[in-house]
Formats: C-alpha cells, structure tokens, sequence
C-alpha cells in the first residue's frame, strides 16, 4: 500500500482516538468537580451541626442578644438548605460568617463567655472546620478551573460543545468575611 493511502486512512483514527480520549478527561473531570463538592458539603454539614451549640452556649451568657443568635440560626438553615451553584452557595456562606463575627465580637464583650470551656472548644472545632472547607474549596475551585479551561481550549472545545459542557463555577466568599473564625490560643 502507498504511504500517501496509510496516512490518509490514519488520519481519521488518530482523529477519532483523541476524541475519545478528551471525552474521558470530560468525564473524569465531572467527576472530580462532584467529588471536591462532596468534600466541601461535608464539611459545610459539619460547621452546620456545630453553629446551634455555639449559639446555645452563647445564649447562656448574653440571652439579651437574642437578635443576634436568632439572626446567626437563621443565617444557618439557609446556607444549610441552599442547593444552587456554588457561586449561590458561596453568597450564602459569606452572610453565614457574617453572622459568626458577629457571635464573636460578643465573646470579646463577655469575658466570662470567652473564657468557657465548652465556648473554646466549639470555637477551636469551628476553626479547625474552618480550614478544612478552605482546603475543599481549593480543591474544588481547581477542579473547577482544569474544566473551564479545556472547555474554552481549541480544540477540546469542539468535544464540549458536542458534550455540552456547561462552565464550572467557582465557590468564592467575599474576602473579608474568610477570617471570621479567630485562632483559638492555648
């Protein structure tokens, strides 16, 4: 066979093998976004579970913040129950922190709170959770990112277009509200 025929009749099948390939890494990066999501969910349930004890142990010490905690409990069931992008959760876990500063900035008003046992120990579990849900949201925000990326990419864009690929979104809170959990000293 002539080699001008071979490579004629290879061009479509390198073609094909590297369609197939970039629909696998598709694939495979849908499934890590869902994986690094799971990661960042447990974790959001876990700061969930431990938000109403904080607040109970607060209560004990300012019952006359009741606003306040009421507004951080409500703050809680929303981030709690939003099932949105992550952009839509990001916004929901920012005015969550808010709401913590704001438990916080109590503490530094109630010595005696500041100073319980139980009040330190919540406060050092939240952080540790803290850092946690940061760690899972890079993950994630990079997953995220691997998939935008070859999704806008020539060629790989042709395969998302027929896979109709929609953009990851990122989880991002506001800067500020990031920091809310303070370190908790020995």
């Amino acid at each position: 066979m002539r080699p001008e025929i071979v490579f004629l009749l290879l061009i479509p099948v390198v073609l094909a093998l590297w369609a197939i390939a970039t629909v696998n890494r598709f694939v495979r990066l849908r499934e890590h976004m869902r994986e690094s999501w799971s990661d960042i969910d447990v974790e959001l349930k876990r700061r969930y579970d431990l938000i109403p004890n904080l607040v109970e142990t607060v209560k004990g010490y300012a019952s006359h913040e009741r606003e306040v905690l009421e507004r951080v409990v409500e703050l809680r069931n929303r981030a709690a129950a939003s099932q949105g992008t992550a952009s839509s959760q990001g916004r929901d876990e920012s005015a969550l922190m808010g709401g913590l500063k704001q438990i916080f900035a109590l503490a530094e008003a109630y010595p005696p709170l500041k100073a319980d046992g139980q009040f330190r120990e919540l406060q050092r579990q939240l952080a540790i959770t803290e850092d946690r849900i940061a760690a899972a949201r890079r993950f994630y925000n990079g997953n995220a990112r691997t998939l935008n990326v070859l999704r806008e990419s020539i060629p790989t864009n042709i395969i998302a277009g027929l896979m109709k690929v929609q953009p990851a979104t990122f989880f991002e809170m506001d800067d500020d509200l990031e920091r809310v959990v303070p370190r908790v000293g020995i």
